[in-house]
């Protein structure tokens, strides 16, 4: 899985949460979800804000959490890499 989810902190150079124009395409695997996920809420642990703005339900504190739901709105982009060709092909 690529790392990189928006800006390598998660925020503009203003400081203001860089939130996508348009929200990302829903996840329909359950196992790209929890990717994006940790990976965002890597980022939140190191200091970005949230992109929940005031939406933040109570009780959500926790980085997995809102990393989640940020991920559930489509507030979080993403890039899947391209799949690398099995060592036999590369070599020929």
């Amino acid at each position: 899985m690529d790392e990189r989810i928006g800006t390598p902190d998660g925020e503009q150079e203003s400081g203001e949460p860089q939130i996508p124009s348009e929200p990302a395409p829903p996840i329909a695997s359950r196992f790209l979800f929890v990717d994006v996920a940790a990976l965002r809420a890597k980022q939140l642990r190191r200091g970005a804000r949230p992109r929940l703005g005031e939406e933040a339900p109570h009780g959500m504190h926790k980085a997995e959490r809102v990393a989640m739901e940020e991920v559930r709105r489509g507030l979080v982009s993403y890039d899947i890499p391209k799949p690398k060709p099995p060592r036999g092909e590369a070599e020929a």
